[in-house]
């Protein structure tokens, strides 16, 4: 348990509320696996705006759950925001989708969801 994320600042949030923190969890699995998908396409597609705008909605969850790959999420989104076509961004994405593939593996097993 929480090995791919923390709770300490979810369970801050939620002042220890259990449901709360599971209503936590379940929108986490609803938003940020589809949010990973939409910005590995747009890497892929190298679509700079939609890349930077699914990271930018990823960051407060990924920031909440402690995942531990905010500032390398933060590299992908600033690699949308400003174009940077000189940089390649391949491992620091393969970083954070490995960070998410874990955490949602975990968080389901966890919640029982």
């Amino acid at each position: 348990m929480e090995q791919h994320y923390k709770l300490f600042r979810v369970r801050e949030l939620a002042d220890n509320d259990e449901s709360f923190i599971a209503a936590l969890a379940e929108a986490f699995l609803e938003e940020v696996p589809e949010d990973a998908e939409r910005l590995k396409k747009a890497v892929a597609d190298k679509n700079y705006q939609e890349a930077y705008q699914a990271a930018h909605k990823m960051k407060p969850t990924i920031d909440l759950f402690e995942l531990g790959v905010l500032d390398t999420l933060i590299e992908v989104q600033d690699w949308g925001k400003f174009t940077k076509k000189e940089l390649d961004v391949t491992g620091q994405l393969n970083t954070v989708i490995t960070a998410v593939d874990s955490a949602v593996a975990e968080i389901k097993a966890d919640f029982n969801l």
